[in-house]
């Protein structure tokens, strides 16, 4: 289903991953998040997982009082970093602390130009990787279906969907073409995602082998805004902004650079199944 021309005006998303609170805290880089979310004016500011470091309660508190303080409404889904680190309190009191602040691990947001599903992808028995099960899909599939006509549909969750740019050994999320097979079939138009502490945009047509008329989605992985380990190599600092229109999503790509915000790449993609009109030669 291509999106009505007229349906509903231009909106914007910011979105930020893996701030890690605990870790290795950086004032600057917070204050910068609050100046770059006042310039960019985001109807929403999302959060896909990895708030705290190590789970623990002030750390909870003070992501949730971050975020908070951005102004915009807050969306977030927790990560594996979000969940104790110590038993039994990890598989007994495994999401206590993030619904806490949050309410819930699998929120959704309603507007007239935005529709947002989380997806809680984190299992405590697996470290690193994570999963969704048929239930959430199935639930995913229900709550995109109510989504206003025009209005952007987008899933986030905390494991990626498409591989590290750079050499990684966090997998994706698991059975990930089910998932979005699913996810696609049910309407979504922006699966977002984090994790990986890479920053990536792709397109479904670019890394899947599709025919026909079948609908595109983008899937983006936000790079980390907390820096735990800053020696590692292959680990960008920054988050992206979506602006979506009735025919387009552009996702500007942020990176923190000593003391302020440096945009290194626009990318734009179509909405729907048009693909982009081609500029004619001159």
């Amino acid at each position: 289903m291509s999106v009505p021309r007229g349906s509903a005006p231009s909106t914007r998303l910011l979105h930020v991953s893996d701030l890690h609170f605990g870790g290795r805290d950086a004032p600057a880089i917070e204050r910068g998040l609050a100046a770059l979310v006042e310039r960019t004016a985001p109807e929403l500011v999302v959060a896909s997982g990895d708030l705290t470091h190590r789970g623990r309660p002030e750390q909870h508190a003070a992501a949730a009082e971050f975020l908070r303080s951005l102004g915009p409404p807050v969306l977030a889904v927790p990560g594996n970093h979000d969940i104790p680190y110590t038993f039994p309190a990890r598989f007994t009191r495994t999401f206590a602390e993030f619904e806490r602040h949050w309410e819930t691990t699998e929120p959704v947001f309603r507007s007239p130009r935005l529709h947002v599903v989380g997806l809680n992808s984190v299992r405590a028995w697996r470290h690193q990787s994570g999963g969704i099960r048929d239930a959430q899909l199935s639930r995913a599939g229900e709550l995109l279906a109510e989504a206003p006509e025009g209005a952007v549909r987008v899933v986030l969750m905390h494991h990626h969907l498409i591989g590290a740019p750079w050499r990684s050994r966090k997998k994706p999320v698991s059975r990930r073409s089910h998932v979005l097979t699913a996810l696609v079939d049910s309407g979504a138009e922006l699966i977002l995602s984090g994790h990986i502490h890479q920053g990536a945009v792709s397109e479904r047509h670019e890394f899947e082998v599709i025919s026909g008329d079948a609908r595109g989605v983008v899937v983006s992985i936000a790079p980390g805004l907390g820096q735990p380990r800053p020696s590692r190599r292959g680990e960008a600092r920054g988050l992206h902004v979506y602006e979506c229109d009735v025919d387009t999503i552009r996702v500007h790509t942020y990176v923190w650079r000593d003391d302020d915000w440096g945009l290194t790449a626009i990318r734009t993609f179509a909405r729907g199944r048009e693909p982009l009109r081609v500029e004619p030669v001159s």
